[in-house]
């Protein structure tokens, strides 16, 4: 590394107060030269995609999360209309609850508790730790992320005898994902036993007409938002399902609307040099050879900024992680995404990223304002906490570097709304510009819908394995003899997992009468 390499290769945007550094990518003088024919073809995707052509040919939709921070680019009229009077309902509805003129039953909402998984969690969860206040926040934030009994439990418990003052939002676009099904019949269940009527401070983001929206309409819910069909999970934080948590939060929504737009206009152009989301395309494309060869490590050096590692996952390898391409031949693509936050992750993996195998480049996200007091504790003469963290992250990066473990590195000027909306668009346009290089649809989750399918095939199963054994009441089955009597001997293990399942909670009924070896216990329900 020299300093002639990092004048050569750092981006600076005054304007934004952003900057990207890929001089520590070992990529040769001609590689970005190389590419431009490759990438001018990722802008005319990239645009093309913006004035509204099908980007998910599988089902014959647009992709228009650009819009959302710009609707006069949205191909219709009727397009704009609906982002910026969703806008205006979203400021005005929160605007109503922190003035109390829409309150709970005992006054004033103080908690929010948001129900959604994946994109409808991630995004929020991701802007809500990232931008909150505790002590300045108009709602404090929980989630509802999982279908987990203990997980929702847990949350539960921390509302507890606080119900009547907390505002509920589901999320799901489709209205029957189960995980946000189930959170909210939970959470519907909890506020009966508390005596509330839970339609009178439930709020639905969702499609129009969705099982959910019938189910909001059908009960009076309190409001309703729209979700849309040209908007994918993973790309909806900047609609309804991110900016109405955010806003009811208290959190600027329009200083991260406005700095997506400004992060949106640097990264239209068509100029590899002059654009950092096609630079950072350039430097995935060839830390990973096009093949998703190596995986990336994200470590932002700032506490606000542990979950953008989560909120990565998901855009990128649910973007990225395709069996097919455009062309249907069998590319098995994707960039595995992990991280945490520096510098805890040096006492963690650092010591395997210097001395392990060499399986992996770095993001690093470097922040510079250390904190808002207008003073700063010196820990030694000259020296403050954030003067050690830059230390630290400047001394990681160069041990790295030593072994030829190469990394990029994003510097942002603070963790403001402003500076996250930027970091959600420039990955958005990041991720769209690496898929057209790769050739393959960011926009579909094929894989994700297999899972669905199966996870819907071992319910299915598990009321058959009930039926079976309340049939023949008092009768204890070994697994593989209950496997037979269904019918499934090549689900046999699937049946196990059920039964053991089944066994470990005492409301199922079901119990297990242990033997030696494992495989001949026997389960049953009692007559």
């Amino acid at each position: 590394m020299n300093w002639s390499r990092f004048k050569s290769h750092f981006y600076h945007h005054a304007e934004l107060g952003f900057a990207l550094d890929v001089s520590r990518m070992a990529f040769p003088d001609e590689f970005l030269a190389d590419m431009a024919p490759r990438m001018a073809g990722a802008f005319a995707d990239m645009a093309a995609l913006e004035k509204g052509a099908i980007a998910n040919p599988d089902e014959k939709r647009m992709v228009g999360h650009y819009w959302l921070r710009a609707p006069h680019l949205a191909p219709t009229p009727e397009l704009a209309r609906d982002i910026t009077s969703t806008l205006e309902s979203i400021k005005a509805f929160a605007a109503q609850v922190h003035s109390g003129a829409v309150q709970g039953p005992k006054g004033k909402f103080r908690h929010l508790l948001v129900i959604g998984i994946g994109g409808s969690a991630l995004g929020p969860q991701f802007v809500s730790h990232a931008l909150g206040q505790p002590r300045k926040d108009k709602l404090a934030v929980s989630f509802f992320d999982n279908t987990d009994p203990d997980g929702i439990d847990y949350v539960l418990a921390s509302l507890r005898g606080q119900l009547a003052r907390t505002l509920v939002v589901v999320i799901s676009k489709s209205g029957g994902t189960v995980e946000t099904r189930n959170g909210m019949l939970e959470a519907i269940t909890a506020f009966k036993a508390a005596g509330l009527d839970h339609a009178k401070q439930f709020v639905a983001v969702t499609g129009v007409a969705s099982k959910l929206d019938e189910v909001a309409v059908r009960e009076g819910w309190l409001a309703r938002f729209p979700m849309w069909d040209w908007v994918g999970g993973r790309t909806s934080e900047l609609c309804a399902v991110g900016l109405l948590p955010a806003a009811l939060q208290g959190l600027d929504i329009q200083g991260m609307l406005d700095g997506a737009a400004a992060m949106d206009a640097v990264t239209r152009q068509p100029v590899i040099a002059q654009n950092p989301a096609a630079l950072l395309a350039l430097m995935w494309h060839f830390a990973t050879g096009g093949r998703g060869a190596k995986d990336m490590v994200v470590l932002p050096y700032k506490d606000r900024l542990l979950l953008f590692s989560r909120y990565l996952q998901q855009l990128v390898m649910e973007s990225l992680g395709k069996e097919h391409d455009l062309q249907g031949r069998v590319v098995n693509q994707g960039i595995a995404v992990y991280g945490n936050k520096g510098s805890t992750d040096q006492h963690a993996y650092v010591q395997q990223l210097r001395d392990g195998v060499n399986n992996f480049f770095v993001t690093f996200v470097e922040v510079l304002r250390d904190r808002e007091a207008k003073s700063a504790l010196e820990v030694e003469a000259g020296i403050t906490a954030g003067d050690y963290l830059q230390g630290f992250y400047l001394g990681t990066r160069d041990a790295l570097s030593e072994k030829d473990r190469q990394s990029v590195t994003i510097t942002l000027p603070d963790v403001s709304a402003r500076s996250v909306g930027m970091l959600i668009a420039l990955y958005e346009r990041v991720v769209g510009l690496y898929a057209s290089l790769v050739g393959i649809n960011a926009y579909h989750q094929p894989g994700v819908e297999a899972g669905k399918k199966a996870a819907g095939g071992v319910i299915a199963l598990k009321l058959r394995v009930v039926e079976a054994l309340r049939a023949a009441a008092g009768t204890a089955f070994t697994v593989e003899e209950l496997a037979a009597r269904l019918g499934q001997p090549d689900r046999t293990e699937i049946v196990f997992k059920i039964l053991e399942h089944l066994a470990a909670n005492k409301p199922s009924g079901v119990r297990k009468r242990v033997r030696t070896p494992w495989h001949h216990s026997k389960y049953y329900l009692r007559a």
